[in-house]
């Protein structure tokens, strides 16, 4: 704390530290963000790829891309299933690394909601700081101009 006059103290590199930090918390959860959808589209891929080449019945990419989606996202619309005890040892494997992957993508999601609020109330309680200690600036000052007035003008120094 530094003073620039005798009433008034200056706090320096509190509001400053703020914004970058919270810069790099909203960039690492936008990059939490980015590598879960990465994560699960590379999950996607490779399960579909690896139904296209377990299980017999896949005849197509995208056939053995659409059962990693509805398995991994354990919908299982029914019109391709792992036909092979491979295949449906794999769709487990599928649907494991799916819920995770989906509850990454969630959590992110979830963490930027979050942020924008503790954001946003982070800077109602910094307003209602600076009120209260603009008020009590105020009183101090109020209670210097009291104190001046019984005690009554300051005693001649000069002599």
């Amino acid at each position: 704390m530094i003073h620039a006059d005798k009433q008034t103290p200056v706090w320096i590199g509190q509001n400053q530290a703020m914004p970058s930090q919270r810069r790099r918390l909203r960039q690492l959860i936008h990059r939490g963000l980015l590598y879960s959808l990465a994560l699960t589209l590379t999950i996607l891929g490779l399960g579909g790829v690896g139904f296209w080449l377990i299980d017999p019945q896949i005849q197509t990419l995208s056939d053995g891309l659409w059962l990693a989606f509805t398995t991994a996202a354990t919908v299982g619309f029914g019109d391709l299933v792992p036909s092979t005890p491979a295949s449906r040892m794999f769709s487990v494997v599928v649907v494991l690394l799916g819920l995770a992957v989906l509850s990454l993508v969630t959590a992110s999601l979830s963490a930027i909601f979050v942020e924008k609020e503790v954001e946003a109330e982070d800077r109602q309680i910094e307003k209602d700081l600076m009120r209260e200690i603009s008020r009590l600036r105020d009183d101090v000052a109020q209670l210097r101009r009291d104190i001046q007035h019984r005690n009554g003008p300051p005693p001649d120094q000069g002599h």
